[in-house]
């Protein structure tokens, strides 16, 4: 049982948006698949996870300026289409149902989810679960205090330190100087000529970080210029000044009346159901969430 379920939004309604038919309409010809897929995934890993509390975190930019200035190619196919038409209006939709269910939305100008969840987890007690499609956060794992629950065929696998190194042949937290020495062509970085997945696993269990490389010589000139620019945009931002959230109500919907007129709107009673009465089922814990201030 966490005391924290950080959930990376965007990942989860990207994910239903594409595991649901977008056939799928309310009563007024709007498309919900986005949304009932989301708010039915939060009321599974609510009932299978069992948090004390619960944060929903949103990429407020979806490619920052200042990682596309220190690496171009920073996740340039979202220039194109960072969201699907379809799916835009559904957002509005999402974030509106979890805040009269009474679920903190949290997010900051500037940084996408990874950087608030990153954050978050430095902020607040352990232990810590954190449910997202996106192995940049693999980073983030620290033995049993802070998990991954990564969204897969077949279901959700629990990525803890020795699945990573399972997964990957690296200790455990090195995923970010991994992922920075081969590349990644999913998130535009070209990694290091000449060194791929068995060559950045082989310098990273020997070095232990990028920052050790740097500092033996072990890349030179226009390498080295990129190893140090990665380490800057690669690893989610960990110290944001934002603020703890409650993460927790004492009961269920928060805004009853306003739950009423989504569901009307937009047919998702059963989904508010279901939600509801997971999230009614589980302890309370009115001890301070914060580990620091």
């Amino acid at each position: 049982m966490p005391e924290w379920l950080l959930v990376d939004g965007s990942s989860m309604f990207f994910r239903a948006f594409y595991a649901i038919p977008q056939t799928m309409r309310g009563p007024g010809g709007h498309m919900v698949n986005a949304v009932r897929g989301t708010l039915d995934t939060l009321a599974r890993y609510v009932t299978d996870r069992r948090p004390r509390h619960l944060a929903f975190t949103t990429d407020e930019d979806w490619r920052p300026d200042w990682r596309v200035e220190l690496i171009p190619g920073y996740k340039e196919h979202r220039t194109g289409e960072p969201i699907p038409p379809a799916l835009i209006p559904q957002v509005p939709i999402i974030l509106a149902s979890l805040e009269a269910v009474g679920i903190d939305v949290v997010g900051l100008e500037g940084y996408e989810a990874e950087d608030i969840v990153a954050s978050l987890a430095a902020k607040v007690k352990p232990p810590i679960e954190i449910a997202s499609g996106d192995r940049d956060l693999f980073s983030q794992v620290q033995g049993t205090d802070v998990i991954v629950l990564y969204p897969q065929k077949g279901g959700v696998a629990v990525v803890d330190e020795a699945e990573v190194a399972r997964r990957y042949a690296i200790p455990g937290r090195a995923y970010a100087d991994y992922a920075i020495l081969r590349g990644d062509p999913s998130d535009g970085l070209p990694g290091i000529a000449g060194v791929g997945d068995k060559k950045a696993a082989e310098l990273v269990t020997r070095y232990g970080s990028v920052a050790a490389m740097l500092e033996a010589g072990v890349f030179r000139n226009a390498n080295a210029e990129y190893l140090e620019r990665a380490l800057k945009v690669v690893p989610p931002v960990r110290d944001l000044a934002i603020k703890v959230p409650r993460g927790r109500r004492d009961k269920y919907p928060e805004d009853a009346k306003k739950v009423e007129e989504l569901a009307k709107k937009y047919g998702i009673a059963n989904n508010f159901e279901r939600l509801v009465k997971a999230l009614n089922s589980q302890p309370l814990r009115r001890a301070s969430p914060a580990t620091s201030p």
